[in-house]
């Protein structure tokens, strides 16, 4: 598996949902330290404002990111989550056919 594959593509949780991509996961936590980092002097260090505004700038970057990062993800292979949902999903017989034994 490639880089930008493991990057970009869907995680199954062990109900066999499946969840954000790594980039989603990074491209969140980046996104709150960059605004949050911007935001903290321009409050002046109060720390309700600071939330609030690090939530509010936030939100609307966020959903015109994760949208693009869905496009990028739309035909890949999901990827498991962990190696241990492996298990719980092969009990509940929602185990995506690539992850089945031959």
């Amino acid at each position: 598996m490639s880089w930008i594959n493991w990057l970009f593509a869907p995680r199954i949780d062990h109900r066999g949902w499946q969840t954000p991509s790594e980039a989603s996961r990074i491209f969140l936590i980046i996104t709150l330290l960059i605004v949050g980092w911007w935001y903290w002097e321009s409050t002046h260090e109060n720390l309700a404002i600071w939330i609030g505004m690090t939530i509010l700038v936030s939100t609307p970057i966020l959903t015109l990111g994760w949208y693009f990062l869905s496009l990028v993800a739309k035909n890949r292979d999901v990827q498991l989550l962990t190696p241990k949902v492996r298990k719980p999903l092969e009990e509940k017989g929602r185990l995506p056919p690539q992850f089945k034994n031959p």
